[in-house]
């Protein structure tokens, strides 16, 4: 998983508790995912533009 193995993630994962705190992590979590999902949908959306323009070429043409 991008070279990091469990021991490297334990690390990180203290030292983002100890920068943030407990009470901020779902909050980070929650935007963070909000991120994830808004990325995927954009993409998604990207992707059937592309396909229906292609389609529209192929009617002129």
């Amino acid at each position: 998983m991008f070279g990091f193995g469990m021991p490297e993630l334990i690390v990180i994962g203290v030292v983002v508790l100890l920068i943030f705190g407990p009470g901020k992590l779902p909050q980070i979590g929650s935007a963070l995912g909000g991120a994830i999902r808004s990325f995927r949908s954009a993409a998604d959306d990207d992707g059937k533009v592309v396909k229906g323009s292609e389609q529209e070429q192929k009617k002129e043409v």
